[in-house]
């Protein structure tokens, strides 16, 4: 996985802006199928900001286990670009289009609290639809503490769903019901 910048490699990143001095402007690539990784490649090769958020997947072939890193949202690369930076990257015959994101900030908090998950080694879900129905809750102690999100109650304890508003798509964790209170 490849992180997020921290607030000061952001604005240092603002400073150098691009090539030709342009501001770099937040982007999520939509890619064509299983090309995530290479797309990663290609703008770390360029050396621009990516950031490919993806899981452990462990599963038997022939009976020994396979360990693979899987991208969590397929299809989607999140990247900082400027416009000559956009159309070199468009020359690579790997992207479908790029999306613009309207709300910089509140993408980067999601997809911050969603890496520190990742980083946590817990094991997550990811699912195709926003949720947004049940209690907004923020987790007051443990591994995920700050994490905020919706919460869905079962009887064997609590899921804790974070969402990417701009790709409709989130993941949900399990959390104990006790570590959390309403936001």
């Amino acid at each position: 996985m490849i992180s997020v910048m921290s607030r000061h490699e952001s604005e240092e990143a603002d400073e150098l802006g691009g090539a030709n001095g342009a501001r770099r402007t937040w982007y999520v690539l939509h890619v064509k199928p299983r090309t995530e990784k290479k797309v990663a490649r290609y703008l770390l090769g360029y050396r621009f900001f990516c950031h490919l958020p993806c899981y452990t997947k462990v599963t038997k072939v022939q009976r020994r286990k396979v360990v693979r890193e899987i991208p969590l949202f397929p299809g989607y690369v999140f990247t900082r670009l400027n416009g000559d930076e956009r159309m070199k990257m468009l020359q690579t015959n790997l992207i479908v289009r790029t999306l613009l994101i309207p709300h910089p900030r509140q993408t980067i908090h999601e997809l911050r609290q969603i890496a520190r998950v990742l980083k946590s080694g817990s094991r997550v879900l990811p699912v195709r639809e926003v949720y947004k129905r049940g209690e907004y809750v923020r987790v007051r102690s443990g591994p995920f503490r700050g994490t905020e999100g919706y919460v869905k109650y079962d009887p064997t304890g609590a899921t804790l769903c974070l969402n990417v508003e701009i790709l409709g798509a989130g993941v949900e964790l399990s959390v104990a019901p006790y570590d959390v209170e309403r936001a």
